[in-house]
């Protein structure tokens, strides 16, 4: 990520209070040692008319890609452990609404780090779980609780 001016990293944070998410998923696979993946993402969103905002944020940040939705929303995600990190990092003084989401992804990309076991994951998805109070979320099916009963079914956890 390129080094970005105080200027840069108020206005992101502010576009990203605005207009964007920060969130984790837990994806089911099988080929994960505790069967889900972890998945963070902070995403921008745009009208397909306003596209050039994003690609100018893209070209300062130097990470993540754009992908049109065909609903006439741009999406700008960055979804690399090492550069959500280094952005949260940068804006987080600068961020008001999503202060608390920021302070989570920093959290649970530190504690990923140092799972161990099947407890140690149980306890990194429970945190993961705090998304859904301060996201407007959808339904989440991938729970703390769901990862709970794969992992005591799969024998990683016992009961």
């Amino acid at each position: 990520m390129n080094k970005l001016t105080i200027a840069h990293r108020s206005y992101i944070a502010g576009f990203l209070d605005g207009d964007g998410s920060i969130y984790v998923r837990l994806k089911p696979n099988v080929t994960y040692r505790f069967r889900y993946q972890v998945a963070p993402n902070i995403v921008f969103f745009q009208s397909k008319k306003e596209r050039s905002g994003l690609e100018n944020i893209q070209q300062i940040l130097g990470i993540g890609y754009l992908r049109d939705r065909k609903d006439g929303i741009v999406e700008y995600t960055i979804g690399d452990e090492a550069s959500i990190i280094a952005l949260l990092t940068s804006i987080y003084p600068y961020l008001y609404l999503k202060r608390k989401q920021a302070l989570i992804m920093l959290t649970i990309l530190k504690k990923k780090k140092l799972v161990a076991n099947g407890s140690d994951f149980l306890q990194l998805c429970a945190l993961i779980d705090q998304f859904q109070l301060l996201n407007y979320s959808k339904k989440r099916i991938q729970t703390s609780s769901a990862v709970q009963k794969t992992l005591i079914a799969e024998g990683i956890l016992t009961p």
